[in-house]
C-alpha cells in the first residue's frame, strides 16, 4: 500500500496507514464519489480487498453507493461516498441561562434540533436530564433510534478538562465541579461523549460555517463572560489543562482596582463583560440589568452606552494585542451576546489591535462579527462530536467490532 497522509476535517494531520478500512473511509470523507477502481489506484490496494474494506463501512452505515461512473465501454462502475446520514451525531449547548441541542449528519448539516431556556446554576441533573430527554424526542422525531448516535458533543460555559469531560471549578456553574458528565450519559446512550469549554465549540462552528480554509483563527466570546477559542495551524489549541484561550481572566490595567468573580482584580471580564457594562451604566442612572439590555441601549443610540461598550472594545483589543503577537492569527471573530451591540464593540477592538500589533501581523488581519451568531455553538459541538467519531481510530475500531471483522 502507497504511504498516503491527509490533513482530517478538524484539522489533525493523520497518518494513513494503519487500517485498510480506516483509510478508503477517510479519503470518502471529502464527499467525492469514487469507484472501487480509483480507490486501489489511490491506495496501492487490490481490487477484492477494497471491495472486502467498503462491504464492511457500508455495514456500519458509513459510506454507500452514489450512482454509476461513466462508462468507457464496458458496464459502468459503482461510485461509493460518505453516507452522510447513514448516522447521526448530537450537539449541545449548555448557557448560563439556556440549553441548545440538535442532531446532524455526518457533515454537519443539521436534521432537527430543541431549546429551552434553563439556568446552568440549577445544576447538571436538572440540565442533563432534559437535554437526555429532548434528544431521545430527536431521534424518535427524525425515526431514528440511539443505536444511529455515533458522539455526543456538548459545549459548557466554563473551564473543563478536555482529557475526562468534567468542569473545573466553573464560576457560575454550582453543582458542576467535576461532575462526570461523560457518564451521566453512559447509561442513557451508548455513544462517546465529548465535553469542551463553550467557547472552544464556538470556534469549531465558526470554522465550519463561515472560515473553513483559515487555519489561524482566534474566536472571542463577549457576554456574561468573556473567553477565546484558539485554532493555530488548523487545530483547536486547549493547552495542558484545557485553559488555552482564558483571556477574561488576563489583567487589565486600567481596572486595576475593579474586583472580579474570579478572586483577583483587574481582570479583563470584570471591565469588558456584559454585566460589567450593564453595573458601570447603573452607576450613571440607567437601569440596564444584562448583556441584552446594554445592547438594547446601543441599537437605540444611547450615547452613554455607545461610548461603554466602544471602551470594552479598546479593553478587549488591550489584550488581543498580545494574542495577534504570539499567535499571528488570520481571522479575529468576535461573538457573544455583546456582539450584537454591532460594530461599536468591533471598533474599539480594531483601533487598539490596528494600533499597537506589529505592521506585518496586522496586513491581512481580519476583525470581523460573528458569521455564525447563535449557531455557532450548537454547530461547534456537533462538529466536535463528528471529528471524535469519524477519527481513522475510531473507524478502525468500529469496523473490528463489526460482525464482518474475521474477513477484514
Amino acid at each position: 500500500m502507497t504511504d498516503i497522509s491527509r490533513t482530517g476535517q478538524d484539522g489533525h494531520i493523520t497518518a494513513l496507514g494503519s487500517s485498510v478500512a480506516s483509510d478508503l473511509f477517510q479519503i470518502l470523507r471529502d464527499g467525492r464519489p469514487r469507484t472501487r477502481t480509483e480507490l486501489s489506484a489511490m491506495t496501492g490496494l487490490a481490487r477484492s480487498t477494497v471491495a472486502l474494506r467498503i462491504d464492511a463501512l457500508m455495514k456500519l452505515g458509513l459510506v454507500g453507493p452514489v450512482g454509476d461512473a461513466v462508462s468507457t465501454g464496458g458496464r459502468p462502475s459503482s461510485q461509493f461516498a460518505i453516507a452522510a446520514s447513514g448516522r447521526v451525531v448530537l450537539g449541545v449547548d449548555v448557557g448560563a441561562s439556556h440549553v441548545r441541542i440538535a442532531v446532524s449528519d455526518l457533515t454537519g448539516r443539521i436534521q432537527a434540533e430543541s431549546s429551552e431556556r434553563i439556568r446552568v446554576a440549577e445544576g447538571p441533573e436538572a440540565v442533563l436530564t432534559w437535554v437526555s430527554g429532548a434528544a431521545q424526542e430527536l431521534l424518535d422525531q427524525l425515526g431514528r433510534s440511539p443505536a444511529d448516535l455515533l458522539a455526543i458533543g456538548i459545549g459548557l460555559p466554563g473551564p473543563v478538562e478536555h482529557s475526562s469531560g468534567r468542569p473545573i471549578n466553573p464560576p457560575i456553574m454550582p453543582g458542576w465541579d467535576r461532575f462526570d458528565v461523560p457518564g451521566w450519559f453512559h447509561g442513557t446512550f451508548d455513544a462517546p461523549v465529548l465535553v469542551d469549554n463553550d467557547v472552544n465549540i464556538m470556534a469549531l462552528g465558526e470554522r465550519e460555517l463561515s472560515w473553513p480554509e483559515v487555519d489561524h483563527l482566534i474566536f472571542v466570546k463577549v457576554a456574561t463572560g468573556i473567553g477565546s477559542g484558539v485554532i493555530s495551524g488548523g487545530i483547536l489549541q486547549r493547552g495542558a489543562q484545557g485553559t488555552a484561550g482564558d483571556i477574561g481572566h488576563v489583567h487589565v490595567a486600567r481596572g486595576a482596582d475593579v474586583p472580579c468573580q474570579c478572586g483577583n482584580r483587574g481582570c479583563l471580564e470584570a471591565l469588558a463583560s456584559g454585566p460589567a457594562l450593564a453595573r458601570d451604566l447603573r452607576d450613571t442612572g440607567m437601569s440596564p440589568e444584562s448583556s441584552q439590555d446594554v445592547v438594547e441601549l446601543v441599537k437605540g443610540g444611547n450615547i452613554t452606552a455607545i461610548q461603554a461598550v466602544r471602551q470594552a472594545g479598546r479593553d478587549i483589543g488591550e489584550v488581543l494585542t498580545t494574542c495577534v503577537s504570539l499567535i499571528n492569527p488570520s481571522v479575529i471573530v468576535i461573538g457573544g451576546s455583546l456582539a450584537q451591540a454591532g460594530e461599536h464593540l468591533i471598533a474599539g477592538v480594531r483601533e487598539i489591535v490596528y494600533t499597537r500589533s506589529m505592521p506585518l501581523a496586522t496586513e491581512h488581519l481580519q476583525i470581523t462579527q460573528s458569521k455564525a451568531g447563535a449557531d455557532a455553538a450548537v454547530l461547534g459541538a456537533c462538529m466536535l462530536a463528528i471529528h471524535h467519531a469519524l477519527s481513522p481510530a475510531n473507524i478502525e475500531e468500529m469496523v473490528v467490532g463489526a460482525p464482518t471483522a474475521a474477513k477484514v
